[in-house]
């Protein structure tokens, strides 16, 4: 991108690469020609999510989350994860824990996650996401099963 530094356009448009998936919801959420510069992206970036004042929330927060009957488990795991970057702190193998146990004991991932535990939040954010193309597919008719990856 050093190259292409001169190129406000196309560094705005690399930009949402470099972003986790709550920083990526609020990209697409900003309305079309909201932004006019690379420089008034950053600063909108840095207003949501840098210079954010509020205290972390601890670790416990988790606990109280749990996939609510009829929610769909792409808006379980967005609640979720806007909680987890809000933890000050390395938790990760106890928010891996705590996700799991904030599923229904009959949901797929979470049978999945009990059979073959994930050892990272990457790892848990790949198997979430392959449960919600599994689920967005069988929702389209396009799934012919359940698939347990």
């Amino acid at each position: 991108m050093v190259v292409h530094s001169k190129n406000e356009a196309l560094i705005c448009k690399a930009f949402p690469s470099s972003l986790g998936p709550v920083a990526v919801r609020w990209f697409d959420d900003l309305g079309a020609d909201s932004i006019d510069s690379f420089k008034e992206l950053t600063q909108a970036f840095g207003s949501r999510f840098i210079t954010c004042s509020r205290a972390p929330r601890p670790l416990n927060s988790l606990l109280f989350l749990s996939m609510r009957e009829g929610e769909t488990l792409k808006t379980y795991s967005d609640r979720y994860w806007e909680m987890f970057i809000e933890i000050d702190g390395d938790f990760d193998d106890m928010a891996i824990r705590i996700f799991k146990v904030g599923l229904p004991t009959e949901h797929d991932l979470r049978k999945s996650l009990t059979r073959k535990p994930v050892t990272s939040v990457c790892q848990l954010m790949d198997q979430i996401d392959k449960y919600k193309r599994v689920n967005e597919d069988q929702l389209q008719g396009k799934g012919k099963g359940k698939v347990i990856p």
